[in-house]
Protein backbone atom coordinates (compact mmCIF):
# COMPACT_ATOMS: atom_id res chain seq x y z
CA UNK A 1 0.00 0.00 0.00
CA UNK A 2 3.03 2.33 0.17
CA UNK A 3 2.42 2.76 -3.55
CA UNK A 4 -0.48 5.14 -2.97
CA UNK A 5 1.51 7.47 -0.70
CA UNK A 6 4.57 7.51 -2.96
CA UNK A 7 2.42 8.23 -5.97
CA UNK A 8 0.51 10.96 -4.16
CA UNK A 9 3.65 12.73 -2.96
CA UNK A 10 4.96 12.70 -6.52
CA UNK A 11 1.74 13.96 -8.13
CA UNK A 12 1.12 16.90 -5.79
CA UNK A 13 4.50 18.38 -6.67
CA UNK A 14 3.38 18.84 -10.28
CA UNK A 15 1.52 22.15 -10.72
CA UNK A 16 -1.75 21.41 -12.52
CA UNK A 17 -3.85 24.43 -11.54
CA UNK A 18 -6.65 25.14 -14.03
CA UNK A 19 -7.70 28.62 -15.18
CA UNK A 20 -11.38 29.66 -15.39
CA UNK A 21 -10.54 32.64 -17.62
CA UNK A 22 -8.70 30.59 -20.24
CA UNK A 23 -10.36 29.78 -23.56
CA UNK A 24 -8.00 26.91 -24.41
CA UNK A 25 -8.63 23.25 -23.66
CA UNK A 26 -7.34 22.15 -21.32
CA UNK A 27 -7.32 25.57 -19.73
CA UNK A 28 -3.63 25.22 -18.79
CA UNK A 29 -1.02 23.19 -20.63
CA UNK A 30 0.73 22.27 -17.39
CA UNK A 31 -2.07 19.83 -16.61
CA UNK A 32 -0.60 17.62 -19.33
CA UNK A 33 2.61 17.30 -17.31
CA UNK A 34 0.88 15.05 -14.80
CA UNK A 35 -1.28 13.35 -17.42
CA UNK A 36 1.79 12.38 -19.45
CA UNK A 37 3.42 10.95 -16.33
CA UNK A 38 0.30 8.89 -15.60
CA UNK A 39 0.32 7.43 -19.11
CA UNK A 40 3.96 6.39 -18.70
CA UNK A 41 3.23 4.77 -15.35
CA UNK A 42 0.17 2.94 -16.71
CA UNK A 43 2.18 1.62 -19.65
CA UNK A 44 4.91 0.49 -17.27
CA UNK A 45 2.24 -1.54 -15.48
CA UNK A 46 1.57 -3.31 -18.79
CA UNK A 47 -1.64 -1.44 -19.67
CA UNK A 48 -0.97 -1.24 -23.37
CA UNK A 49 -3.76 1.07 -24.52
CA UNK A 50 -3.01 3.83 -22.00
CA UNK A 51 -2.77 7.14 -23.85
CA UNK A 52 -3.29 10.89 -23.63
CA UNK A 53 -5.62 12.30 -26.26
CA UNK A 54 -5.40 15.71 -27.93
CA UNK A 55 -7.76 17.25 -25.35
CA UNK A 56 -5.77 16.21 -22.29
CA UNK A 57 -7.77 13.11 -21.24
CA UNK A 58 -6.05 9.92 -20.12
CA UNK A 59 -7.77 6.68 -21.19
CA UNK A 60 -6.71 3.18 -20.19
CA UNK A 61 -8.14 -0.35 -19.96
CA UNK A 62 -7.34 -3.14 -17.52
CA UNK A 63 -8.61 -6.23 -19.38
CA UNK A 64 -10.93 -8.55 -17.48
CA UNK A 65 -9.64 -11.90 -16.24
CA UNK A 66 -12.94 -13.60 -15.39
CA UNK A 67 -14.56 -16.48 -17.25
CA UNK A 68 -17.96 -14.88 -16.73
CA UNK A 69 -19.67 -13.22 -19.65
CA UNK A 70 -21.51 -9.88 -19.75
CA UNK A 71 -19.80 -8.33 -16.76
CA UNK A 72 -20.55 -4.58 -16.88
CA UNK A 73 -17.54 -2.46 -17.80
CA UNK A 74 -16.72 -0.20 -14.86
CA UNK A 75 -14.80 3.08 -15.03
CA UNK A 76 -12.90 4.83 -12.25
CA UNK A 77 -12.36 8.54 -12.82
CA UNK A 78 -10.46 11.38 -11.15
CA UNK A 79 -9.33 14.82 -12.28
CA UNK A 80 -5.74 16.00 -12.52
CA UNK A 81 -6.30 19.74 -12.12
CA UNK A 82 -6.30 21.67 -8.86
CA UNK A 83 -8.39 24.65 -7.82
CA UNK A 84 -7.67 28.15 -9.15
CA UNK A 85 -8.49 29.52 -5.68
CA UNK A 86 -5.06 28.84 -4.12
CA UNK A 87 -1.62 28.39 -5.67
CA UNK A 88 -0.69 24.86 -6.68
CA UNK A 89 2.92 25.70 -7.59
CA UNK A 90 5.91 24.45 -5.61
CA UNK A 91 3.82 22.27 -3.31
CA UNK A 92 5.97 20.88 -0.49
CA UNK A 93 4.03 17.98 1.05
CA UNK A 94 4.66 17.02 4.67
CA UNK A 95 3.76 13.66 6.23
CA UNK A 96 2.90 14.07 9.91
CA UNK A 97 3.44 10.51 11.07
CA UNK A 98 1.26 9.00 13.80
CA UNK A 99 -0.52 12.29 14.42
CA UNK A 100 -1.21 12.72 18.14
CA UNK A 101 -4.12 15.17 17.98
CA UNK A 102 -2.13 18.37 18.47
CA UNK A 103 -2.60 21.42 16.26
CA UNK A 104 -0.72 21.08 12.98
CA UNK A 105 1.18 24.33 12.37
CA UNK A 106 2.26 24.66 8.75
CA UNK A 107 5.90 25.82 8.71
CA UNK A 108 5.94 28.18 5.72
CA UNK A 109 3.13 30.25 7.26
CA UNK A 110 2.62 29.64 11.00
CA UNK A 111 -0.73 31.45 10.83
CA UNK A 112 -2.02 28.43 8.90
CA UNK A 113 -3.03 25.96 11.60
CA UNK A 114 -5.07 22.77 11.22
CA UNK A 115 -7.01 22.38 14.47
CA UNK A 116 -9.07 19.45 15.64
CA UNK A 117 -11.74 21.88 16.84
CA UNK A 118 -12.16 23.25 13.30
CA UNK A 119 -11.90 19.98 11.36
CA UNK A 120 -14.35 17.48 12.89
CA UNK A 121 -13.19 14.55 10.76
CA UNK A 122 -9.77 14.77 12.43
CA UNK A 123 -11.24 13.11 15.50
CA UNK A 124 -11.03 9.80 13.62
CA UNK A 125 -7.41 10.34 12.58
CA UNK A 126 -5.50 9.99 15.86
CA UNK A 127 -2.51 7.76 15.13
CA UNK A 128 -2.84 8.21 11.36
CA UNK A 129 -0.23 9.69 9.07
CA UNK A 130 -1.60 13.06 7.95
CA UNK A 131 -0.32 14.70 4.76
CA UNK A 132 -0.46 18.50 4.45
CA UNK A 133 1.19 21.17 2.37
CA UNK A 134 3.70 23.55 3.95
CA UNK A 135 1.39 26.55 4.37
CA UNK A 136 1.93 28.63 1.22
CA UNK A 137 -0.02 26.46 -1.24
CA UNK A 138 -2.88 24.03 -1.33
CA UNK A 139 -1.93 20.36 -1.07
CA UNK A 140 -3.71 19.05 -4.15
CA UNK A 141 -5.47 16.13 -2.46
CA UNK A 142 -8.45 17.34 -4.46
CA UNK A 143 -8.13 15.31 -6.62
CA UNK A 144 -4.63 13.88 -6.72
CA UNK A 145 -5.57 11.63 -3.81
CA UNK A 146 -8.14 10.05 -6.11
CA UNK A 147 -5.63 9.83 -8.96
CA UNK A 148 -3.09 8.11 -6.71
CA UNK A 149 -5.72 5.72 -5.36
CA UNK A 150 -6.87 4.65 -8.82
CA UNK A 151 -3.27 4.19 -9.92
CA UNK A 152 -2.43 2.11 -6.84
CA UNK A 153 -5.55 0.00 -7.36
CA UNK A 154 -4.59 -0.50 -11.01
CA UNK A 155 -1.19 -1.80 -9.90
CA UNK A 156 -2.88 -4.35 -7.64
CA UNK A 157 -5.33 -5.49 -10.31
CA UNK A 158 -2.71 -6.05 -13.00
CA UNK A 159 -0.26 -7.83 -10.71
CA UNK A 160 -2.61 -10.15 -8.78
CA UNK A 161 -4.49 -12.59 -11.05
CA UNK A 162 -6.36 -14.01 -8.07
CA UNK A 163 -8.59 -10.90 -8.10
CA UNK A 164 -11.31 -11.67 -10.63
CA UNK A 165 -12.88 -8.76 -12.46
CA UNK A 166 -14.33 -7.65 -15.76
CA UNK A 167 -12.88 -4.97 -18.00
CA UNK A 168 -11.94 -1.89 -15.99
CA UNK A 169 -11.61 1.53 -17.57
CA UNK A 170 -9.52 4.39 -16.19
CA UNK A 171 -10.27 8.02 -17.03
CA UNK A 172 -8.30 11.04 -15.84
CA UNK A 173 -9.80 14.38 -16.81
CA UNK A 174 -8.56 17.98 -16.94
CA UNK A 175 -10.40 21.15 -15.90
CA UNK A 176 -12.91 19.69 -13.43
CA UNK A 177 -12.31 22.61 -11.08
CA UNK A 178 -13.45 25.10 -13.71
CA UNK A 179 -16.58 23.13 -14.67
CA UNK A 180 -15.25 21.78 -17.97
CA UNK A 181 -13.98 18.37 -16.98
CA UNK A 182 -16.21 16.35 -19.29
CA UNK A 183 -16.52 18.85 -22.12
CA UNK A 184 -14.54 16.80 -24.63
CA UNK A 185 -14.60 13.31 -23.14
CA UNK A 186 -15.29 10.51 -25.65
CA UNK A 187 -17.65 8.07 -23.94
CA UNK A 188 -17.81 5.84 -27.01
CA UNK A 189 -14.04 5.38 -26.90
CA UNK A 190 -14.17 4.93 -23.14
CA UNK A 191 -16.66 2.10 -23.54
CA UNK A 192 -17.84 1.87 -19.93
CA UNK A 193 -21.31 0.96 -18.67
CA UNK A 194 -21.07 2.55 -15.23
CA UNK A 195 -18.55 4.73 -13.46
CA UNK A 196 -17.31 6.03 -10.13
CA UNK A 197 -15.52 9.29 -9.59
CA UNK A 198 -13.02 8.98 -6.74
CA UNK A 199 -13.21 12.54 -5.47
CA UNK A 200 -14.97 12.51 -2.11
CA UNK A 201 -14.21 13.42 1.47
CA UNK A 202 -14.44 11.28 4.60
CA UNK A 203 -13.63 7.60 4.53
CA UNK A 204 -16.73 5.43 3.97
CA UNK A 205 -18.78 8.17 2.33
CA UNK A 206 -20.37 8.16 -1.08
CA UNK A 207 -22.33 10.92 -2.82
CA UNK A 208 -25.22 10.04 -5.08
CA UNK A 209 -26.61 13.58 -5.21
CA UNK A 210 -24.97 16.86 -6.17
CA UNK A 211 -25.91 20.46 -6.62
CA UNK A 212 -27.40 21.52 -9.89
CA UNK A 213 -25.31 24.37 -11.20
CA UNK A 214 -25.47 27.37 -13.52
CA UNK A 215 -23.13 30.25 -14.17
CA UNK A 216 -24.29 33.83 -14.65
CA UNK A 217 -22.27 36.55 -16.38
CA UNK A 218 -23.46 40.12 -15.82
CA UNK A 219 -21.88 42.57 -18.26
CA UNK A 220 -22.45 46.24 -17.42
CA UNK A 221 -22.07 48.94 -20.07
CA UNK A 222 -21.77 52.27 -18.29
CA UNK A 223 -21.31 55.77 -19.66
CA UNK A 224 -17.73 57.02 -19.73
CA UNK A 225 -16.60 60.61 -19.94
CA UNK A 226 -13.76 62.83 -18.73
CA UNK A 227 -14.03 62.98 -14.92
CA UNK A 228 -13.44 66.72 -14.93
CA UNK A 229 -16.58 67.27 -16.98
CA UNK A 230 -18.63 64.29 -15.85
CA UNK A 231 -21.45 65.98 -13.95
CA UNK A 232 -24.78 64.61 -15.07
CA UNK A 233 -23.10 62.33 -17.61
CA UNK A 234 -20.80 59.72 -16.06
CA UNK A 235 -22.33 56.38 -15.09
CA UNK A 236 -19.40 54.36 -13.73
CA UNK A 237 -19.70 50.66 -14.53
CA UNK A 238 -17.44 49.79 -11.59
CA UNK A 239 -19.77 51.58 -9.17
CA UNK A 240 -22.76 49.82 -10.72
CA UNK A 241 -21.02 46.47 -10.24
CA UNK A 242 -20.25 47.40 -6.63
CA UNK A 243 -23.87 48.33 -6.01
CA UNK A 244 -25.03 44.97 -7.35
CA UNK A 245 -22.65 43.13 -5.01
CA UNK A 246 -23.69 45.33 -2.08
CA UNK A 247 -27.35 44.50 -2.73
CA UNK A 248 -26.83 40.75 -2.27
CA UNK A 249 -28.33 39.41 0.98
CA UNK A 250 -26.02 39.56 3.99
CA UNK A 251 -27.71 36.81 5.98
CA UNK A 252 -28.56 34.21 3.34
CA UNK A 253 -28.18 32.91 -0.21
CA UNK A 254 -24.38 32.79 0.07
CA UNK A 255 -21.95 29.90 0.65
CA UNK A 256 -21.00 31.30 4.05
CA UNK A 257 -24.63 31.43 5.27
CA UNK A 258 -26.10 28.20 3.86
CA UNK A 259 -25.82 24.47 4.56
CA UNK A 260 -27.45 21.10 3.86
CA UNK A 261 -29.92 21.46 0.96
CA UNK A 262 -29.80 25.26 0.79
CA UNK A 263 -28.50 26.81 -2.42
CA UNK A 264 -26.73 30.09 -3.01
CA UNK A 265 -25.71 32.96 -5.30
CA UNK A 266 -21.94 33.39 -5.25
CA UNK A 267 -19.86 36.08 -7.02
CA UNK A 268 -16.54 34.58 -8.12
CA UNK A 269 -14.93 37.17 -10.39
CA UNK A 270 -15.08 40.88 -11.17
CA UNK A 271 -13.15 42.95 -13.67
CA UNK A 272 -13.63 46.20 -15.53
CA UNK A 273 -13.05 49.89 -16.09
CA UNK A 274 -15.47 52.79 -15.69
CA UNK A 275 -17.05 52.13 -19.10
CA UNK A 276 -17.55 48.37 -18.78
CA UNK A 277 -17.52 45.86 -15.95
CA UNK A 278 -18.14 42.12 -15.79
CA UNK A 279 -19.41 40.13 -12.81
CA UNK A 280 -19.31 36.33 -12.80
CA UNK A 281 -21.57 34.35 -10.46
CA UNK A 282 -22.14 30.69 -9.77
CA UNK A 283 -25.68 29.66 -8.84
CA UNK A 284 -26.24 26.44 -6.89
CA UNK A 285 -29.32 24.50 -5.78
CA UNK A 286 -30.34 20.86 -5.56
CA UNK A 287 -33.31 21.44 -7.89
CA UNK A 288 -33.57 23.12 -11.26
CA UNK A 289 -36.55 25.13 -10.01
CA UNK A 290 -34.36 26.44 -7.19
CA UNK A 291 -31.74 27.53 -9.72
CA UNK A 292 -34.30 29.47 -11.72
CA UNK A 293 -35.63 31.17 -8.58
CA UNK A 294 -32.14 32.37 -7.62
CA UNK A 295 -31.38 33.54 -11.13
CA UNK A 296 -34.62 35.52 -11.19
CA UNK A 297 -33.75 37.05 -7.81
CA UNK A 298 -30.31 38.09 -9.08
CA UNK A 299 -31.92 39.57 -12.18
CA UNK A 300 -34.23 41.62 -9.94
CA UNK A 301 -31.23 43.00 -8.04
CA UNK A 302 -29.50 43.95 -11.27
CA UNK A 303 -32.63 45.63 -12.65
CA UNK A 304 -33.16 47.64 -9.45
CA UNK A 305 -29.59 48.89 -9.44
CA UNK A 306 -29.68 49.76 -13.15
CA UNK A 307 -32.87 51.78 -12.61
CA UNK A 308 -30.67 54.45 -10.98
CA UNK A 309 -28.42 54.58 -14.05
CA UNK A 310 -30.82 55.32 -16.93
CA UNK A 311 -28.21 55.51 -19.67
CA UNK A 312 -26.39 52.30 -18.77
CA UNK A 313 -27.19 48.85 -20.11
CA UNK A 314 -26.65 45.33 -18.88
CA UNK A 315 -26.38 41.84 -20.36
CA UNK A 316 -27.45 38.92 -18.15
CA UNK A 317 -26.26 35.56 -19.53
CA UNK A 318 -27.04 32.21 -17.88
CA UNK A 319 -24.91 29.17 -18.77
CA UNK A 320 -25.82 25.65 -17.67
CA UNK A 321 -22.95 23.90 -15.88
CA UNK A 322 -24.22 20.59 -14.49
CA UNK A 323 -27.31 18.97 -12.98
CA UNK A 324 -28.07 16.82 -9.92
CA UNK A 325 -26.96 13.28 -10.75
CA UNK A 326 -29.54 11.77 -8.37
CA UNK A 327 -32.08 11.85 -11.19
CA UNK A 328 -29.99 9.40 -13.24
CA UNK A 329 -28.55 7.25 -10.45
CA UNK A 330 -32.01 6.47 -9.10
CA UNK A 331 -32.56 4.47 -12.30
CA UNK A 332 -29.52 2.25 -11.60
CA UNK A 333 -29.65 1.22 -7.91
CA UNK A 334 -27.06 -1.54 -8.40
CA UNK A 335 -24.32 1.07 -8.75
CA UNK A 336 -24.86 2.27 -5.20
CA UNK A 337 -25.65 -1.20 -3.83
CA UNK A 338 -22.37 -2.61 -5.12
CA UNK A 339 -20.35 0.28 -3.71
CA UNK A 340 -22.03 -0.18 -0.33
CA UNK A 341 -21.10 -3.86 -0.39
CA UNK A 342 -17.48 -3.08 -1.32
CA UNK A 343 -17.17 -0.66 1.58
CA UNK A 344 -18.64 -3.18 4.01
CA UNK A 345 -16.13 -5.78 2.87
CA UNK A 346 -13.43 -3.26 3.70
CA UNK A 347 -14.73 -2.92 7.23
CA UNK A 348 -16.43 0.43 6.72
CA UNK A 349 -19.85 1.72 7.67
CA UNK A 350 -21.05 3.19 4.34
CA UNK A 351 -22.68 6.61 4.42
CA UNK A 352 -24.57 7.82 1.35
CA UNK A 353 -25.09 11.57 1.25
CA UNK A 354 -25.44 14.69 -0.85
CA UNK A 355 -22.51 16.85 -1.83
CA UNK A 356 -22.68 20.63 -1.80
CA UNK A 357 -20.79 20.79 -5.04
CA UNK A 358 -20.35 18.79 -8.19
CA UNK A 359 -17.95 16.31 -9.73
CA UNK A 360 -17.29 15.08 -13.22
CA UNK A 361 -19.82 12.39 -12.32
CA UNK A 362 -22.62 14.97 -12.42
CA UNK A 363 -22.18 15.57 -16.13
CA UNK A 364 -21.08 12.04 -16.95
CA UNK A 365 -24.34 10.72 -15.52
CA UNK A 366 -26.38 12.89 -17.86
CA UNK A 367 -24.08 12.07 -20.79
CA UNK A 368 -24.88 8.37 -20.43
CA UNK A 369 -22.38 7.10 -17.84
CA UNK A 370 -24.15 6.85 -14.45
CA UNK A 371 -21.43 7.85 -12.03
CA UNK A 372 -21.66 8.46 -8.26
CA UNK A 373 -18.75 9.79 -6.22
CA UNK A 374 -16.86 7.71 -3.66
CA UNK A 375 -14.47 8.92 -0.98
CA UNK A 376 -10.83 9.75 -1.59
CA UNK A 377 -10.06 11.06 1.91
CA UNK A 378 -9.74 14.72 0.85
CA UNK A 379 -10.44 17.44 3.42
CA UNK A 380 -10.46 21.26 3.52
CA UNK A 381 -10.60 21.50 -0.26
CA UNK A 382 -9.39 24.61 -2.07
CA UNK A 383 -7.43 25.92 0.90
CA UNK A 384 -3.93 25.97 2.33
CA UNK A 385 -5.26 23.83 5.20
CA UNK A 386 -6.04 20.90 2.90
CA UNK A 387 -5.12 17.52 4.35
CA UNK A 388 -5.51 13.79 3.75
CA UNK A 389 -4.84 10.68 5.79
CA UNK A 390 -2.51 8.03 4.35
CA UNK A 391 -4.61 5.33 5.96
CA UNK A 392 -7.77 6.73 4.37
CA UNK A 393 -6.10 6.70 0.96
CA UNK A 394 -5.10 3.08 1.53
CA UNK A 395 -8.68 2.24 2.46
CA UNK A 396 -9.90 3.90 -0.76
CA UNK A 397 -7.55 1.66 -2.76
CA UNK A 398 -8.97 -1.35 -0.97
CA UNK A 399 -12.54 -0.29 -1.76
CA UNK A 400 -11.76 0.25 -5.47
CA UNK A 401 -10.27 -3.23 -5.76
CA UNK A 402 -13.14 -4.77 -3.81
CA UNK A 403 -15.67 -2.97 -5.98
CA UNK A 404 -14.30 -4.63 -9.12
CA UNK A 405 -14.78 -8.01 -7.44
CA UNK A 406 -18.33 -7.24 -6.36
CA UNK A 407 -19.35 -6.39 -9.92
CA UNK A 408 -17.76 -9.62 -11.16
CA UNK A 409 -19.43 -11.78 -8.50
CA UNK A 410 -22.87 -10.25 -8.98
CA UNK A 411 -22.86 -10.51 -12.79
Amino acid sequence: MSSVLNRFLSYVQIDTQSDPQSTSFPSTEKQRDLSNQLVIELQELGIEDAHLDEHGYVYATIPGNSDKKNIPVICFCSHVDTSPDVSGANVAPIVHQKWNGADIILPDDPTQVIRLSEHPDLKNQIGHDIVTASGSTLLGADNKAGVAEIMAAAEILVTDPRIKHGDIKILFTPDEEVGRGTEKVDLVKLGADYGYTVDGEAVGTMEDETFSADGVKVTIHGVSTHPGYAIGKLENALKIAGAILAALPKDGLSPETTEDKQGFIHPVHIEGIQERAVLDFIIRDFTEAGLHEKEAFLQEIVDKVLASYPNSKCEFKVTQQYRNMKEILALHPQIIDNAVEAMKRSGLNPITRSIRGGTDGSRLSFMGLPCPNIFAGEHAFHSRLEWVSVQDMEKAVEVIVSLTQVWEERS
